[in-house]
């Protein structure tokens, strides 16, 4: 693993941790060339360090400013494969395409690859890395809040099947994780609110007083008039937030890497999330991966009020909470409409999903139960 001296940059180094051995790191820096010194700390031996980046179109400026380095203490960019950042292309065959590409270029054992853009590039990248030649060393530089705050942090790598989401991957830590908040001074409202929905779920599940900060700083863009004003005088508390949010994230999956208890509070309204998306392909509607996270949230408050665990109070301050950040609240499909894809469910388990009802900000627990269980609840 790599050396925990590194001088400290943007925000404090957070580290994930495995049996007490630190084995990826998440970093931040003011620019996206301050990689390359993380980079550089990742070759060995006095051996070159080949780096294939992977990017996709929305990213591929940042990628290209990378690729057109001249080799430094070892760093070697080795070039860089463009991919389509939808769900749509989320699938095996362009994981494959990756290690075609990587095959094509000479990428040996030594070999690493540096997934620059949002989740889906990280995801797929990671994975790719994870399956060639039997697993090659792989970064990430996520490009969106929701990979900021989410998706590039704690290991899970995959691709789509079926139509149902993340169903075939593996979970394998990258080296890195380098977080730059400048890249988000371009990232449309929408899609930086899809990223909000995932870093207040985070404060949902475990909160030192960042629930209510978070909540406050998005009504406040919400009724700026100039958003990007806004979010560039309040470049630090941004960075503040995207660096509790991974702290939560970071230390449960520490705690558990591979999902056999606690990490699976993180999938907080994620089962209802994947369903609704499911249902919004199917339909051909448009609803962002944060759109159905939020919603998912709101009706998993709902089924814990419904069983007895949560307040109806906590239901509506969450519900006005959300509402008041900008973020979506209802469900726009019929719950039955949601039970088969939730049956489906990749953490279901003999039937039963992990359901993860939040009780209060910054507690949650986990009840089992089938999804038409779940549903006839809401229903009532």
């Amino acid at each position: 693993m790599m050396d925990k001296q590194i001088p400290r940059t943007l925000m404090e180094d957070i580290f994930i941790y495995d049996k007490g051995e630190a084995v990826s790191l998440i970093r931040a820096g003011h620019r996206i060339e301050e990689v390359v010194p993380v980079l550089e700390n990742c070759v060995s031996g006095g051996r070159r360090l080949p780096v294939y980046v992977v990017a996709d179109a929305n990213a591929a400026r940042y990628a290209d400013a990378l690729v057109s380095r001249p080799v430094s203490r070892g760093v070697e960019f080795c070039g860089r494969y463009l991919v389509e950042a939808s769900e749509q292309g989320k699938t095996m065959e362009t994981v494959l395409s990756m290690t075609g590409w990587l095959l094509d270029n000479d990428a040996g054992r030594n070999a690493f690859v540096l997934a620059v853009g949002g989740g889906i590039t990280t995801d797929m990248a990671g994975f790719a890395a994870s399956i060639y030649k039997r697993g090659i060393r792989f970064a990430y530089i996520p490009t969106t809040l929701l990979s900021q705050v989410d998706a590039a942090i704690g290991g899970k790598t995959g691709v789509n099947f079926d139509s149902y989401k993340n169903m075939i991957g593996v979970i394998r830590q990258p080296e890195f994780t380098f977080i730059c908040p400048e890249v988000l001074d371009s990232l449309p409202l929408r899609d930086f609110l899809s990223g909000a929905a995932e870093m207040v779920k985070s404060f949902v599940i475990e909160d030192h007083g960042d629930y209510v900060r978070a909540v406050d700083f998005l009504s406040g863009l919400r009724s700026a008039e100039d958003k990007a004003a806004f979010l560039s005088s309040r470049r630090e508390m941004l960075c503040g937030l995207i660096h509790a949010a991974a702290s939560v994230k970071a230390g449960i999956v520490s705690r558990d890497q591979f999902e056999s208890g606690e990490r699976r509070k993180l999938n907080l309204g994620h089962t209802f999330a994947h369903a609704i998306e499911k249902n919004a392909r199917t339909c051909g509607d448009d609803i962002t991966h944060g759109e159905a996270v939020s919603i998912g949230i709101v009706m998993a408050a709902e089924l814990s009020f419904r069983t007895g665990l949560a307040g109806e109070g906590f239901v509506r301050r969450l519900m006005r909470d959300f509402a008041d950040a900008g973020l979506p609240v209802r469900c726009p499909y019929p719950l039955h409409a949601l039970a088969g894809a939730m049956s489906r469910d990749k953490k279901a388990e003999d039937g039963n999903i992990h359901f993860v009802l939040p009780v209060n900000v910054g507690e949650v627990l986990i009840k089992d139960m089938t999804a038409g269980e779940a549903v006839k609840l809401l229903e009532e």
